[in-house]
């Protein structure tokens, strides 16, 4: 359910072009969900903090619909959507929005939550494929397309399970692609060769309810880990064998609670969230070594939105619009304020020490990511947003409910 919510109009293939300018060059790709290495920040330097009709460089609405987030290499950007009889690649031009092209998989109809779609799952690219979680309806696989647009190889996953609906994101690591399909019932970890699509291991967690958050890497004395969290815990893993590191097992006081927003890491402390519909919440820290709980919140953190790392802090955008600030180290609140806007499902992003957190209503808040709340500016785009956003050279890029927006300086 990531990036998550619907965008379910079947909409004609139009693109509203308004500037055609070439991407800065020097900032980083974002190539997965969340960017680099799933931190939702961001290197670049000169992203408007306030926005116009002057600094919408293009817009473009999307064939079908969906939560997919973009992903963006070079002068290439690439977001799945979905219809009744189909699930989407796109690759859209940077520089103009024109779409390059439209891959397809047969997909059906299929239930899901109000606020998730047939297409919530992000892709991931290594520069040379981009790789897709597809959900038909009943069977989710994995897909990999070259930068053409060409198929490269497909991979059945089997049966999906869920009241919600798939969107887990895959990502990549050693050479693999890596997709956390948790479910209800069933729960495995797979690794899949990038240039094949050949398993290179797989192994079993503890299921209990769907979870959707994407794994990322964590580096620790020359040693590289992967670092997987649901329902059952987080979890270390060698990526290169699939063998475990070590665990810390999640403790709940009642009913399990599922994970959705994707966690991070930063100062030798691991934080991830879960939640529950019931409004059922409950947020831990954990070493990044699995020795133990360093603190744990249970009222006000987020359920789906990601949250973010600066320094010693840690930032939150809750999904009833409530931000805050948090010393990482002890979870004492350095401040709370609740932001212009209606329900929050798209994970915030920090550009150049600024926080951008986007709201259902279209609303897009910047404030600065310090020991003290300072906004800087109220933007908005004209539909709902639900999807997370993406930035890469200088540019912001923003997915409402049909139409996605690049916002960035003439």
């Amino acid at each position: 359910m990531r990036s998550r919510h619907p965008a379910l109009c079947l909409c004609l293939l139009l693109a509203c072009v308004t500037f055609a300018i070439e991407p800065t060059a020097g900032a980083a790709d974002w190539t997965r969900f969340r960017g680099p290495n799933g931190t939702g920040v961001a290197a670049d330097k000169n992203v408007p903090v306030q926005w116009n009709d002057q600094n919408i460089l293009w817009k473009v609405v999307l064939p079908g619909g969906g939560n997919s987030s973009p992903i963006i290499y070079g002068d290439k950007l690439f977001i799945q959507s979905a219809d009744a009889k189909s699930r989407m690649l796109l690759c859209i031009d940077v520089k103009d929005g024109k779409i390059i092209w439209n891959k397809s998989v047969p997909g059906g109809t299929a239930k899901t939550h109000a606020k998730s779609s047939l297409a919530s799952s992000t892709p991931a690219t290594d520069g040379e494929r981009v790789y897709c979680y597809f959900w038909d309806g009943k069977d989710v696989s994995v897909s990999a397309f070259d930068f053409k647009g060409n198929p490269v190889w497909h991979r059945v996953l089997g049966a999906f399970e869920s009241q919600h609906g798939a969107g887990a994101s895959p990502m990549l690591v050693d050479g693999k692609v890596i997709v956390n399909n948790d479910q209800d019932g069933k729960s495995e970890l797979i690794a899949l060769d990038a240039k094949t699509g050949q398993p290179a291991w797989q192994v079993p967690r503890p299921p209990f309810r769907a979870c959707y958050s994407t794994p990322f890497v964590l580096e620790k004395n020359g040693k590289t880990e992967l670092i997987v969290v649901s329902t059952a815990g987080v979890t270390s893993y060698n990526p290169k064998t699939g063998g475990q590191n070590w665990n810390w097992e999640w403790k709940f006081d009642g009913m399990a609670l599922r994970t959705v927003g994707s966690a991070v890491a930063a100062n030798g402390i691991i934080f991830a969230g879960s939640g529950d519909g019931s409004g059922a919440r409950h947020m831990v820290a954990v070493r990044d070594d699995g020795k133990g709980l360093v603190w744990q919140e249970k009222k006000v953190m987020p359920y789906v939105p990601c949250m973010l790392t600066q320094g010693e802090h840690l930032y939150y955008v809750n999904d009833r619009g409530i931000a805050g600030c948090l010393d990482g180290k002890t979870g004492k609140e350095v401040w709370s304020q609740r932001l212009p806007g209606t329900g929050v499902f798209a994970s915030p992003v920090l550009i150049d020490g600024k926080i951008y957190a986007s709201s259902e209503d279209g609303s897009v808040t910047v404030y600065e990511a310090a020991p003290a709340f300072k906004q800087l500016a109220k933007n908005s785009i004209p539909e709902p947003i639900l999807a997370s956003p993406a930035v890469a050279n200088d540019r912001l890029y923003i997915r409402g409910k049909t139409t996605l927006y690049c916002i960035g300086k003439k």
